[in-house]
């Protein structure tokens, strides 16, 4: 954490400039805030209207101060701030937090306004949360640097952190973590983040390895470098992120001119980031709770086994059946498993998994505790999932059940109680057991950390092929590159590309048709016709001299009609691919996470289908791997139905290779497409690509 950070969030000495009397007031909360809160360091109100506040001395100005300040709360109206911040850097005080509103978020004049302000926080060196943000709690230290009527209530210091980017859903979600006893140890809102960012805060916060779970709400994302970084030092120190990212519809990409571009939406890219950097991407603010319950108390398991143990037959059902859909595992149980069962079970129970305890572990209570001991020491099993409701008077038996079962079992267990009473969950979760109030919540918050620690894995196993030295860029045009050219860039790089010549003439495509070998592929060659099917500017399997010259005329004259004013640079002639299967490889620039890689069944109808997986760029080949594994058609690569068998080993190299190439152009590259590429027996070979340089800026 820099020194502007961390007078930020742990500040020795905290000035509010623009200090009210009213303690109920924006400008007057945080002084009642740091009081309740215990806060250790010394506050200074400023404003020359006031001797005192609150019982503390109040300051006519920064300047009055008389010992250093760490952190400026400015109160003050939008006219007033930026005097603030020239004072702070007279001051020498390292950063501010900012409440008015009137920037940005107002149109262009507010726009300005927020551009001179940070122009002089940075000539000042202040740095700055906000403006029209809520602002920071940092309830470790009693740093209430904040109006947000979270103050209010109690602020006790917990393992996660939660960042947002929104004020009043920030507020409630705080309020629910709360309410079931999940201390927030930072709280951040930065508002309109024109300086201090998403990202900033986050890994700020990370930094402290009290945090166990880190948790956010984006609208936008400005820096999606620094979000990868952020992920991946959340990997390194074992700290699940919970993600919960609006905007899910497709706003973006709408006038890319490859496949890539056209389904590299804005919403897909940050999903395939977040599967890549092991971020759990959660639905809601109770699934990003739930998350974080479970993170913060350690409970993640170390693969999919679940093992589902149940008062009720079809809670047991529901759950097994969520787990399956989200690639959870939930296996029979070993047979010494089952046997061990059949001891403290009745014979009415269920011994497979899930496993049904029936209520009669009411009467014996050592049979749920001696159930969930079973089925853990399981070698199939990973983590328990106990599900339970009501039991309003057994609490104190479940209690003592699950004292012992924390004491005894190291696999983790998560307790799913419904319309469970508050008492009983909260002493549960002093235990240091996670609870949630319902079945399918339990399963999903699993799901979410099993993926977290699956990817972990992988980026720790990986790390050293991820240190690999990208080969040296060749110099791309803006605009469309002419096939040859992006071929033989593609060439210098290991990408496979079919033969090729260009003939500008029919005798030309003769000639080249003959050096190739019959038979062969003729396309129009045109940067202003970058879709050539639909030009008609494709024949295939042209197998003699006398076809050669007819599909000549044939495609430019179509090409020609299809565009009058399309400059025609001649026919492509192309080695012919046989056999296999048609897939899509792409990269596409994205204006937030930089280079992405896509792969998927391809053909005309990629589109339509939309079966394709994406990656930052570049991507090790066991992550190559794990994009062909989540395509929904990855049987078809198997050989499904008696086709031939795709050379997986051949198409994981060639993903790879088009990712380098395509991290290793990031300056000058804007989309690639490659479709088809074959992927037979034999290898992978791209027969038809699409190369758009960057236009310099």
């Amino acid at each position: 954490m820099n020194d502007g950070m961390k007078a930020l969030l742990a500040p020795r000495s905290i000035a509010i400039l623009g200090a009210s009397q009213d303690l109920n007031k924006l400008s007057g909360r945080p002084i009642k805030f740091l009081l309740k809160a215990g806060y250790k360091g010394d506050i200074y109100p400023i404003n020359p209207k006031y001797a005192e506040i609150a019982g503390l001395r109040c300051y006519p100005d920064l300047e009055a101060v008389p010992g250093p300040v760490d952190l400026g709360i400015v109160g003050l109206p939008a006219s007033g701030v930026i005097g603030a911040i020239r004072a702070m850097g007279k001051k020498g005080v390292p950063a501010a937090v900012v409440f008015a509103s009137g920037y940005g978020e107002t149109g262009p004049a507010g726009r300005a306004l927020e551009d001179e302000l940070i122009a002089e926080a940075r000539q000042n060196n202040v740095r700055i949360c906000g403006p029209n943000g809520l602002g920071l709690i940092n309830a470790f230290d009693g740093v209430m640097a904040t109006f947000s009527q979270y103050g209010y209530g109690d602020t006790p210091a917990g393992p996660v952190a939660f960042v947002t980017q929104s004020g009043a859903l920030g507020t409630a979600i705080s309020a629910l973590a709360r309410g079931r006893d999940l201390g927030l140890g930072y709280f951040v809102n930065n508002g309109n983040e024109s300086d201090v960012t998403f990202v900033d805060a986050m890994e700020a916060v990370l930094d402290d390895p009290r945090i166990k779970a880190g948790t956010g709400y984006i609208e936008g994302l400005k820096d999606g470098e620094g979000f990868c970084r952020v992920a991946m030092r959340a990997m390194e120190s074992d700290t699940p992120l919970a993600i919960l990212k609006v905007g899910r519809t497709d706003a973006g990409a709408r006038a890319a001119s490859s496949h890539t571009g056209s389904l590299a939406g804005q919403d897909t890219v940050f999903d395939a980031v977040a599967r890549q950097f092991g971020v759990v991407r959660v639905r809601d603010e109770r699934h990003m709770l739930d998350v974080a319950e479970l993170a913060s108390t350690g409970a993640v398991p170390k693969g999919r086994g679940v093992a589902i143990v149940t008062q009720s037959g079809g809670a047991g059902v529901m759950m097994a059946d969520r787990a399956e859909e989200l690639g959870l595992k939930v296996p029979v149980l070993s047979d010494e498993t089952k046997k061990n069962l059949a001891t403290v079970l009745p014979a009415f129970g269920a011994m497979g998994n899930p496993v049904d305890v029936t209520a009669q572990f009411i009467a014996e209570p050592s049979m749920l505790r001696d159930s969930v001991k079973f089925v853990l020491e399981d070698d199939r099993i990973d983590v328990v999932v106990v599900w339970f409701q009501l039991m309003n008077q057994f609490v104190d038996r479940l209690l003592d059940i699950f004292g012992d079962l924390k004491k005894t079992c190291t696999k983790p267990i998560v307790v799913a109680w419904v319309a469970g009473p508050a008492d009983g969950m909260k002493a549960l979760r002093k235990l240091g057991i996670p609870v949630l109030d319902a079945g399918e919540a339990a399963v999903d918050a699993v799901a979410g950390l099993v993926r977290f620690a699956e990817t972990r894995g992988h980026y720790l196993a990986e790390k050293a092929q991820r240190k690999k030295a990208l080969p040296t860029p060749v110099a791309l045009p803006a605009g469309p590159v002419p096939s040859l050219a992006a071929a033989t860039a593609l060439s210098a790089f290991g990408v496979t590309v079919a033969a090729s010549k260009l003939a500008t003439d029919a005798e030309g495509a003769v000639n080249a048709a003959r050096e190739i070998g019959y038979p062969v592929v003729m396309k129009i060659e045109s940067a202003d016709l970058p879709h050539k099917t639909e030009a008609g500017g494709v024949r295939l399997g042209v197998a003699d001299e006398t076809a050669v010259r007819a599909a000549f005329a044939d495609i430019v004259a179509s090409a020609k009609a299809h565009k009058k004013d399309a400059r025609i640079d001649g026919v492509l002639v192309q080695a012919m691919a046989r056999g296999g299967t048609e897939v899509v490889l792409g990269l596409r620039r994205d204006p937030v996470f930089g280079m992405m890689v896509m792969a998927g069944l391809g053909g005309i109808f990629v589109e339509v289908l939309k079966d394709v997986s994406f990656r930052k760029a570049p991507v090790t080949a066991p992550e190559a791997g794990r994009m062909l594994a989540e395509l929904k058609g990855h049987a078809v690569l198997k050989g499904a139905r008696g086709r031939e068998a795709a050379n997986e080993t051949a198409l994981i190299d060639l993903i790879v290779k088009v990712s380098e190439f395509g991290a290793a152009h990031a300056d000058t590259l804007d989309e690639l497409d490659l479709n088809p590429v074959m992927a037979s027996a034999a290898g992978a070979v791209a027969v038809d690509w699409l190369m758009i340089g960057r236009a310099k800026k």
